[in-house]
C-alpha cells in the first residue's frame, strides 16, 4: 500500500463496501478496506478521466522488468485473468484502484514486491458517461 492520495467514486466505494460485507474471510479484504478508508470520495461525474475506477482498462508498466500489462479492473464475478480482467479482490486489483496516470504503486507477489506505474487509462466508464457501470 502506498501513502499517495487516491480517488474513488462514491458509487464504486459503496459497491466495494457491499462486496466486503459479503466476504466470509474478512482478512481477505483487509487491504482493500484500508484503501477505501484513505481514499478521497468523488461523485462519478467529477472523477478525473486519468484515474483507474471500477471497470476501467489501464496499461501498467513493471518498473523492474519494463514489461507492460493491460488490465480491466472488475468485480470478482467478472474476473478472467486470461482475458485481462482483474478482480478488485486480487492484490493487483486492490493496488490499482484510485491511482492515476503517472502514479506508481507497489504490488506484493510471492517473489517480493513489484513496482508498477500507470501508463495510460485506455477506458474509464465515467469518462464515457457510463456513471453506473
Amino acid at each position: 500500500m502506498d501513502s499517495r492520495t487516491i480517488h474513488i467514486t462514491e458509487l464504486d466505494a459503496k459497491r466495494i463496501r457491499a462486496l466486503l460485507d459479503k466476504i466470509p474471510n474478512p482478512q481477505q479484504g483487509a487491504e482493500l478496506e484500508m484503501e477505501l478508508d484513505r481514499a478521497v470520495l468523488v461523485r462519478p461525474e467529477n472523477i478525473p478521466t486519468d484515474i483507474i475506477t471500477m471497470n476501467s482498462t489501464a496499461r501498467l508498466l513493471d518498473l523492474d522488468t519494463e514489461d507492460s500489462f493491460t488490465y480491466t479492473l472488475v468485480f470478482p464475478e467478472n474476473a478472467a485473468l486470461s482475458e485481462g480482467r482483474i478482480s478488485i479482490l486480487a492484490p493487483i486489483g486492490t493496488a490499482m484502484i484510485g491511482y492515476r496516470v503517472g502514479d506508481t504503486f507497489s504490488w506484493k507477489v510471492p517473489e517480493g514486491v513489484r513496482r508498477l506505474r500507470v501508463e495510460e487509462v485506455l477506458y474509464q466508464p465515467e469518462a464515457s458517461g457510463d456513471y453506473d457501470l
